[in-house]
């Protein structure tokens, strides 16, 4: 089985693939993960993938871009 993962922090999702049951299962070649980074599809010089909340809210909204 394999699973893609999209995330704008891949490096946190690293050491949970490695250091629990999901690492014995990719051992064993039952699944195959594979993490990307969301910032690699952004089209931004600073691989920017969020952008300004509008309507007066707070927070931020991701770009339909990447």
């Amino acid at each position: 089985m394999r699973i893609d993962i999209i995330s704008p922090l891949p490096q946190l999702l690293k050491d949970p693939f490695t250091t629990s049951i999901l690492a014995r299962a990719i051992e064993k070649k039952i699944i195959n993960i594979q993490v990307h980074d969301l910032r690699q599809y952004s089209k931004s010089k600073h691989k920017q993938i969020d952008d300004y909340a509008y309507g007066g809210g707070g927070g931020m909204v991701l770009m339909i871009e990447p």
